[in-house]
């Protein structure tokens, strides 16, 4: 799977970390963006990520801040991605399987690198449920769209 990653200053080490781990488990992990350790804005590493996947060069993505809220949010704003914030391995289980989220956000300040592996070990392995999660995320695609999500038939 190809992944791309980014980070503000704060996530710099967990974004190397990271592109490192999800390589040997045989991924294409790319880390993008300002890797100098400057001050970086989030939502400049966010909108390089989020882009990249809406526009499918990249099958999933992770960002990685202070505490990933703010990569979650300019995350969201990107037409096509689905971002979820996850702090354990539960959260991120289910923002793929009832979510199908497909950009990460993770705390650099709150998780460290020992966790941030393992919750990234089960968001890539985890599948999207489809059923009626696929409803529920069709009328994502219609909130995104300026409709209403009731315009998703509920069957």
């Amino acid at each position: 799977m190809k992944i791309v990653i980014s980070s503000d200053h704060r996530g710099t080490q967990v974004a190397a970390t990271l592109a490192s781990h999800l390589t040997t488990l045989g991924h294409t992990a790319t880390v993008i963006g300002d890797t100098s350790g400057r001050p970086v804005d989030y939502p400049d590493a966010a909108w390089l990520v989020a882009n990249t996947v809406s526009h499918g060069g990249a099958d999933r993505g992770v960002l990685i801040c202070g505490t990933g809220i703010g990569m979650c949010i300019a995350a969201n704003k990107v037409h096509g991605c689905r971002a979820a914030l996850a702090g354990d391995e539960l959260s991120a289980q289910l923002s793929r399987s009832h979510n199908d989220a497909n950009v990460l956000c993770l705390s650099a300040d709150l998780t460290g690198t020992t966790l941030a592996k393992r919750i990234c070990d089960v968001w890539m392995s985890t599948s999207f449920e489809g059923g009626r999660h696929a409803r529920r995320v069709a009328k994502l695609g219609e909130i995104e769209e300026g409709h209403a999500p009731s315009s998703v038939p509920a069957s």
